[in-house]
């Protein structure tokens, strides 16, 4: 169908506008053609777009009818339909229930490994924050009472206090080696460039980061919203633990879920091999051999349109007429 398509948009193509018309005969094979067509065009618009939950797929080239069902599909047999129909949604149901026995393996994953080790690592930061928090609390920031020790001297003005970080980071011979920076707010401070950046970590229980850049007093700005964040950090991982819970709990819940449409699978699973059993019976009591003519068929046989006599009477050329005959037959016309 695409590349029928594609004929006519193409380069050489000087009509503006053109029609495509598609010719379907009603009680014939092309129904199951079409069909065809229709589950292709679905698995290729599932592979595009990546919008089918499924992880596999059937390539429908696999899809076969037996000689006895061709007959009775072309004969308008409604088994034929019925066991289409069935095959379309037997091999949706399994897509699905694969799907959800995936989703459960990764639900069960999750419960075992990936819930306690998120649940184990986030109550650690709240430990941690828990320790950090107090000791920020009993060294409070002042306009005008400001202390920072930097390279063993205290500075009580912010702006000294940043040249000295300037300073020392101008100083560090060693860029892959920490250093002992001095002390802020009861916070060991130490200095460390990344490759691009100089940059001053705070640690008691948890280390705190602060990005340093040319302006002298911005970096004492930096260094102290780094640890008054750590009130803000602490109910942030608190919350992030009670969705971590909630969401252990529904990952149970989900691990344990049946597959909704079992019932169905089943019902119509064995309806399709019912049909297939019989559909397979009938085609080896045929055994592919032509039908015979019974005694009634012989007795009827004037009764029978004969396609070769009907050609053959066809292709005789008709005898001269008289004149007379030929008026008539005109006239008939």
């Amino acid at each position: 169908m695409e590349q029928r398509a594609g004929r006519i948009v193409r380069r050489g193509n000087e009509n503006k506008r053109v029609r495509i018309f598609r010719y379907v005969t009603k009680g014939t094979f092309d129904a199951y053609t079409w069909g065809l067509v229709e589950s292709k065009q679905k698995f290729i618009g599932q592979i595009m777009t990546s919008k089918s939950p499924a992880r596999s797929i059937e390539d429908v080239d696999a899809t076969a009818l037996s000689y006895a069902e061709v007959k009775m599909l072309a004969t308008g047999d409604t088994r034929i339909k019925e066991k289409m129909d069935l095959d379309i949604q037997v091999t949706k149901l399994k897509m699905l229930k694969s799907n959800h026995q995936a989703q459960q393996y990764e639900m069960q994953d999750k419960v075992r490994g990936y819930y306690p080790n998120k649940i184990k690592e986030t109550q650690l930061y709240i430990d941690c924050l828990n320790a950090d928090l107090p000791i920020l609390e009993a060294h409070l920031a002042k306009e005008d009472a400001f202390s920072m020790t930097v390279m063993g001297t205290a500075y009580t003005e912010r702006k000294e206090a940043g040249k000295a970080i300037v300073a020392a980071c101008r100083l560090m011979d060693d860029p892959g080696k920490e250093i002992e920076l001095g002390e802020y707010r009861g916070f060991p401070m130490k200095l460390c460039f990344d490759g691009a950046k100089f940059k001053v970590t705070m640690k008691q229980h948890l280390t705190h980061t602060a990005e340093l850049s040319d302006d002298v007093v911005g970096n004492i700005t930096r260094i102290n919203n780094a640890l008054e964040k750590i009130p803000q950090s602490l109910e942030r991982h608190k919350e992030n633990m009670a969705r971590l819970h909630k969401e252990l709990e529904s990952a149970k819940e989900e691990a344990e879920r049946p597959f909704a449409q079992e019932a169905e699978l089943l019902e119509k699973s064995a309806r399709l091999a019912e049909l297939n059993t019989v559909l397979d019976n009938e085609e080896k009591g045929h055994g592919g051999e032509p039908e015979r003519e019974t005694e009634e068929d012989i007795g009827r046989g004037s009764e029978k349109t004969s396609i070769l006599k009907t050609l053959k009477e066809y292709e005789r050329p008709a005898p001269v007429s008289s004149g007379t005959e030929r008026g008539q037959e005109r006239e008939a016309i």
